[in-house]
């Protein structure tokens, strides 16, 4: 494994080295949390973070599995079109926003703004998210194992939102829905994959109560 020392280091240096070396192995960088923007725009390898990133951390992934050990800043997985971001601890505020495609998994908290306009993406919080938490989601699946505050799923359009604990408030233009057994096998087929514990039959689904909200 090729291992980048980040440390007094600028992004665009740390950047180069990191397609320099992007091959069959994986890349592991230390001492990163200063630089925002790491690890942007890749299109394949495996790139593991030891410790915490900074902020868009794995902004417009493109087909790269990006790790961080730690807790990543603001905008993590901004614009990803396809990839996998994986969060050992907590991401701040905008988490997976506009996301196209792939998977952004969460394994602590997500701040508020977490999957706004996500368009197609996979995105799985396993501890708790902050307030308007899937504001504008147009697509893909949204999963908080935890709880959301205020104004969850905010003027949601299309997707799915699956919540395995409580809301302080639901925004508008939110049904709640009864889990169908494909819901429920979708679930346990992704806590398997990314070893989450939590039972899918408790889970809560919400989903658009119109597609037009914005017309009478």
């Amino acid at each position: 494994m090729t291992v980048i020392n980040a440390k007094a280091k600028d992004l665009k240096t740390i950047s180069n080295k990191l397609k320099e070396n992007l091959n069959e192995e994986p890349i592991e960088v230390t001492n990163a949390s200063h630089l925002h923007g790491l690890v942007a725009g890749l299109k394949h390898g495996e790139v593991i973070i030891q410790g915490n990133a900074g902020d868009y951390f794995g902004v417009l992934n493109a087909g790269a599995t990006i790790r961080v050990t730690g807790d990543s800043g603001n905008y993590t997985a901004d614009n990803m079109t396809s990839g996998t971001i994986i969060v050992d601890g907590n991401a701040g505020y905008g988490a997976g926003q506009y996301c196209y495609d792939g998977s952004v998994i969460i394994y602590g908290d997500a701040g508020d703004f977490t999957a706004t306009m996500n368009k197609g993406a996979v995105i799985i919080v396993a501890g708790n998210v902050g307030d308007e938490t899937g504001t504008y989601m147009l697509d893909g699946d949204l999963v908080v194992v935890g709880d959301a505050g205020e104004n969850f799923a905010n003027f949601l359009i299309r997707g799915n939102v699956y919540i395995g604990g409580k809301w302080k408030s639901l925004g508008h233009n939110t049904r709640v829905e009864e889990l169908t057994q494909g819901d429920i096998e979708k679930l346990s087929g992704y806590f398997q994959t990314y070893d989450i514990k939590a039972d899918p039959t408790k889970f809560t689904k919400i989903v658009a109560a119109s597609e037009k909200p914005f017309y009478k």
